[in-house]
Order: C-alpha cells, then sequence, then structure tokens
C-alpha cells in the first residue's frame, strides 16, 4: 500500500520506519531540510513511561496561579486573542478531576508502557544508538506535601504493573551520588527504574536512515498546503511542488496538525505549548546525574546525554511564536546549577525552544479518523520520544488491517467527536 506522512519529527519518523518494515510503500513530507528539527530536535531526552501524566489534575488550576506568582515560575502565559488556546484551556480545567485525570493517566501508562516494550525491541532488532541509558527517573520533592501527594500516581502505577520506589534521602543519593551536595533540599523521591533516557535527535535521525534502507523515501524542503477531499476519503496532499497521491495518508505535524486538518471537517484539540532547553557540556562528571532528574518544583527534567547534559521544561501559552525568552534560560540554569553545582559550565550552554503538541487531556491523538483512509498521530505533549516506537507500531497496524496489540480505547479523536457519526467508506 502507499501511504503518505506529514512530517519527520520523532512520531512520523517511527511510523514511517515501522510501515516500511510492514512492507508499505512509504513517502514522508517535511518542510525542513532533515528530520527532527523542529520539537523532537533538542527535548528533555526523557523515555519515561512511569512518569506519563496529564498536566491536568485535581489542585493544578490553584497551583497553576502560584507558579505564575514564583520568580522561577514553570508556567507563563502570554495573553493572547486566540479563540483556540481559550478553548484549549477551558477544555484544560475540565479534566481538573481526580476522575478524569485517573481515566486520562492510565491511558497515557497504557500507550507508553506499550512504547517502551517496542523500543526495546527495535534496539535489540536493529542496534541503534542515541546515547541511551537505562537507570530510571527519579522525581525529586522539595516538601512533604510533594511527597504525600504521590499516592494517586502510585495507585495507577500499581494497577499497570508499573515499578516504582518511594526513597528517602540515602536512598535517591545512592541512585543520583551527586545529589549528596544538595541532600538538604529535598524530602525523598519518586523512582521509576523501567525509565530511560536518550537523545531524541539522534535517534528520529538514525532511525530515518534505517527506514530509508527498508525502501521509504523521504522528501524535504517541502511545504504542505492543504489535504485535499472527495467528502469521503482523501484525495491527495497538496504541496509547493505538486499534489502528492497514495491509497492512505498519515498527519504526524504536531502542533500544526490542527491548523490542517480542520478545512477537512477534523477538529481536534491540540495546542502549542512551548517548552525551553538548555545543552550543557560536563564539566565534572562525578558532579554530574547519572540519569534523568526530576525537579517536582519547577517542573524540570536534568538528563545525562553522553558528554553532556540536557535541561528541558517550563510550559509557555504564546501560539505559535519559537522566540527564546532570557527569562526561561535563567529558570533552567538555576535549577542545573541548584542541583548539579559544579557539573557543567552554563555560560556555554546552547539554549532551544520547541513547541510541544499538547491535548487539554494529555492523551495523544493516536488511530483512525472520520475518514477511512486517513489516520493521525499527534498531541503527544512532552511524551512524543516517550510514546515514539509504540505508536509507531500501533499505526504500523492499522494501516496493514490488523488490531493492534494494546487497547485503543480513549486513544482515537473520536473522544472529541461526542458522538457525532462517522463516515465510512461506501
Amino acid at each position: 500500500m502507499k501511504v503518505t506522512i506529514l512530517g519527520s519529527g520523532v512520531i512520523g519518523t517511527t511510523c514511517a520506519y515501522y510501515l516500511a518494515k510492514a512492507g508499505h510503500q512509504v513517502t514522508v513530507l517535511e518542510r525542513q531540510s532533515a528530520p527532527a528539527m523542529e520539537t523532537s530536535f533538542a527535548n528533555a531526552g526523557e523515555v519515561s513511561p512511569g512518569y506519563s501524566a496529564p498536566w491536568a489534575g485535581p489542585g493544578v488550576p490553584l497551583k497553576a496561579v502560584k507558579w505564575m506568582l514564583m520568580h522561577h515560575s514553570p508556567l507563563v502565559i502570554w495573553p493572547m486573542l486566540d479563540p483556540a488556546m481559550w478553548r484549549w484551556g477551558a477544555s484544560m480545567l475540565r479534566n481538573c478531576t481526580e476522575a478524569r485525570y485517573a481515566l486520562n493517566k492510565a491511558r497515557m501508562v497504557r500507550l507508553a508502557e506499550y512504547s517502551r516494550d517496542c523500543l526495546r525491541e527495535l534496539r535489540a532488532d536493529t542496534g541503534i544508538q542515541y546515547d541511551e541509558r537505562s537507570q530510571g527517573t527519579l522525581q525529586l520533592f522539595r516538601t512533604q506535601q510533594q511527597l504525600d501527594g504521590t499516592g494517586k500516581d502510585i495507585e495507577i502505577l500499581q494497577q499497570y504493573g508499573v515499578a516504582y520506589e518511594l526513597l528517602d534521602r540515602a536512598g535517591y543519593i545512592g541512585v543520583e551520588p551527586a545529589l549528596a551536595h544538595v541532600q538538604e533540599k529535598f524530602v525523598g523521591a519518586l523512582r521509576l527504574p523501567g525509565d530511560e533516557t536518550g537523545d531524541c535527535f539522534k535517534f528520529t535521525q538514525r532511525l530515518a536512515e534505517l527506514a530509508q534502507r527498508l525502501g521509504a523515501k523521504f522528501r524535504f524542503g517541502v511545504n504542505i498546503q492543504a489535504i485535499h477531499s472527495d467528502g469521503s476519503r482523501i484525495t491527495g496532499i497538496m504541496t509547493d511542488r505538486k499534489l502528492q497521491q497514495a491509497d492512505c495518508y498519515l498527519v504526524a505535524l504536531g502542533s500544526h496538525s490542527p491548523l490542517l486538518l480542520r478545512p477537512v471537517g477534523i477538529r481536534i484539540p491540540v495546542y502549542p505549548v512551548k517548552g525551553y532547553s538548555i545543552t550543557v557540556p560536563i564539566e565534572d562528571a562525578s558532579r554530574a546525574p547519572e540519569s534523568t532528574i526530576m525537579d517536582e518544583t519547577h517542573k524540570v527534567a536534568v538528563t545525562r546525554l553522553g558528554d553532556r547534559i540536557r535541561v528541558g521544561g517550563t510550559a509557555e501559552l504564546a501560539g505559535y511564536s519559537n522566540t527564546l525568552r532570557e527569562a526561561r534560560r535563567g529558570t533552567l540554569n538555576h535549577v542545573l546549577t541548584d542541583l548539579f553545582p559544579g557539573a557543567g559550565d552554563v555560560a556555554k550552554g546552547q539554549f532551544w525552544s520547541g513547541l510541544r503538541p499538547m491535548t487539554p487531556d494529555g492523551t495523544p491523538v493516536v488511530g483512525d479518523s472520520i475518514y477511512p483512509n486517513l489516520y493521525l498521530a499527534t498531541g503527544h505533549g512532552t511524551l512524543g520520544w516517550t510514546m515514539a516506537a509504540g505508536t509507531g507500531r500501533v499505526m504500523a497496524d492499522l494501516v496493514s488491517g490488523r488490531a493492534p496489540e494494546i487497547d485503543m480505547d480513549g486513544l482515537t479523536a473520536a473522544r472529541y467527536r461526542q458522538g457525532a457519526p462517522r463516515r465510512h467508506m461506501a
């Protein structure tokens, strides 16, 4: 079957690999000059199924107000006359209940755990390398209230059999020895030993090479202009070069997906939430992290990537602006020097930002659509790297006419259609 994929970030490229491996004729359309040049370029580097959780949860509205008043705020909202942003925000607030949080987290963990298993299998099959480490994620708590608040998350981890450890100071120093220098700042930690780390950019670029060896074709420098439909099927993709036609189509354009889908009657509440990172060369390995640390107060991750430290986080609602704001860099610098003083020189850090494609309920949009030959893989938010391999496997199964190995309930765009009738192929 001829399959056209829109986008070559980590999601689009991973889908291309699995679809090519399944024997399909794959063409990937990408506006950049290479894979993973936008949101997948310099993310936090976490493959964290155990840390998969929606941002919308009980108490978040009050926390959001407190966050915005912090000097090193993890949340920044730029007031804009953008109806999509305000609709997205209102929908997120509706998801800030215990019942919806539990439902959404369960959906996310289901896909993320499956994806972690797929990634391990892919690594064993291909030998792909990307500065990977399999030493878990450590979530650090500065207050007893934060530590006590892990109860609901732990219930869901237990429900899905996700390994975890609650650690006191001696425990987390045993996992991350460099934290001994700042141990008085934290009361405890939640460790997720099954989580991994790695350079998403390296992974995506190398996987694109493997996909091309399987026959996938990547068309770079192509500007996608519109999806064409005859009302019952997708008939082609109009680019600045020509009309690209195939048997089926897969939209993996991250935050830009809803802009292209809206004219053909598909509305999904995916909105860009800008994240920032710095990448700092390690100067003293004994003071650097071993794996990934998540500072619960600042919502910032600090990850070891070979001879570099990646510090990523913050959430900025500013539409599709990719402006680098120095105040956000200050927050990332602060977290690194606060947790791992002397590990690296922040003055040498490479500063970057990317637009995370977020849904208001946290769960990505993965699966079929109202058109029988159009599939969606978008809205992964901060977890695109975590969920990429599982998403790729699921999409290859669906396009090939096979039942996916995981339950797709609640993962597709159907949860947003509110009972609207589906259009089927005649």
